[in-house]
């Protein structure tokens, strides 16, 4: 790694939270002549790059910023680069840089600062709001604020799989969710088509979310983790508030997928173009009865293989008095098969965008996962 990786390294780790790009101003400038440094931030819709500083948001297609944030790689247009801020496959959004010389190996050194960037933000995130409040084009309600907290992140990438969600409406979800996790050898996610509306919705689904995530922390099966999340849900609404959750481990050795349905999202399944929706054996709702028993079922998976997680505020999104419906929803996910988790994802909620003409009115969470199969 060279000198000025490393000086920019030391000095986003000394820098104070709320001041990571001005951090690494001083080392760009010293050691590659760069005077203008902005960071350029997802925001919660997907929709627009929104500076950190001043500025005008980017919404163009066609930008460079946002090419480089959707190829995942620098692009350089006269002098000024933009390099993608992106950990562990969670885009964060661009570094816009410049003047920039059309170096390869000065532009390896800055898409590796970029990488660190990244990682920096991560960390500091929750001791600040700076990077949260930037990231946003309108105030969220207190339960969009509640169940973006929650999530783990929008998309992860190891070798083995690819994964992508989002929430819609961003700006004022309820009830929708989605978690994961993974150890190497397995991965854990789970969907929950909500109910109810604003705070209330939020704390059922964040009520289950942490009972599933203290499950599956014990080492409990899946059957076991549903029936855990099941009655803590009973135990404080005794059957008067339920919610709808699919439950998946994933076996990244053998492709062997684990799924409870408890009343769950719809799964779908694209393999080799055609798609076509996974059958489920159909349980009760989290929380709807007392003590009850959740079994799993099982279904391989081929390298290759990508699953959708939709809730019914997909099929049901109304456009002009007509449903979105299962027709277009499969038609659309046909033609995903080349995009990457996130961009797939992110087509669809425009393509629906497009079809309501606006923002969903009723919660939808939309999850990709991908598996690449077993790697060394």
């Amino acid at each position: 790694m060279s000198e000025p990786v490393n000086q920019a390294r030391r000095a986003l780790n000394e820098t104070p939270a709320d001041r990571l790009v001005g951090g690494i101003e001083d080392v760009l400038a010293r050691s590659y002549g760069i005077t203008d440094v902005e960071l350029y931030q997802v925001d919660y819709r997907l929709a627009e790059l929104l500076p950190l500083t001043d500025g005008e948001s980017i919404t163009s297609p066609g930008h460079p910023a946002w090419r480089a944030f959707d190829h995942q790689s620098p692009l350089l247009t006269d002098g000024t680069a933009w390099f993608p801020v992106t950990m562990r496959g969670e885009r964060r959004g661009v570094l816009c840089l410049s003047p920039v010389p059309d170096d390869r190996e000065v532009l390896a050194e800055l898409a590796d600062i970029a990488t660190a960037l990244a990682h920096e933000v991560a960390a500091v995130s929750a001791g600040t709001d700076v990077y949260r409040a930037a990231r946003r084009t309108q105030r969220l309600t207190l339960a969009a604020e509640m169940q973006w907290d929650l999530l783990p992140g929008r998309s992860r990438i190891r070798p083995s799989f690819s994964l992508a969600g989002q929430l819609e409406p961003a700006y004022a979800v309820r009830g929708d969710s989605f978690d994961w996790s993974d150890d190497g050898e397995r991965l854990w996610l789970s969907t929950i088509n909500g109910t109810g509306e604003g705070v209330a919705a939020s704390l059922l689904t964040s009520l289950a979310t942490h009972a599933l995530r203290n499950a599956r922390r014990a080492g409990l099966g899946l059957g076991d983790q549903a029936a855990l999340a099941d009655q803590a849900i009973y135990d404080l609404y005794r059957g008067e508030q339920h919610l709808s959750a699919l439950l998946m481990e994933l076996d990244l050795r053998s492709g062997m997928m684990t799924v409870v349905d408890a009343g769950s999202p719809r799964l779908v399944l694209l393999r080799r173009g055609e798609v076509t929706e996974q059958p489920l054996e159909a349980q009760f709702p989290l929380g709807m009865f007392e003590a009850t028993d959740y079994h799993e079922q099982k279904f391989p998976l081929e390298r290759g293989d990508r699953v959708f997680v939709v809730s019914d505020g997909v099929v049901e999104a109304t456009g002009q008095h007509m449903r979105y419906g299962e027709t277009a929803l499969d038609r659309f996910l046909r033609r995903t098969g080349p995009m990457a988790p996130l961009d797939a994802v992110r087509s669809l909620i425009g393509d629906l965008r497009a079809f309501v003409a606006g923002d969903l009115v009723d919660d939808a969470v939309v999850v990709c996962l991908d598996w690449t199969g077993p790697q060394p």
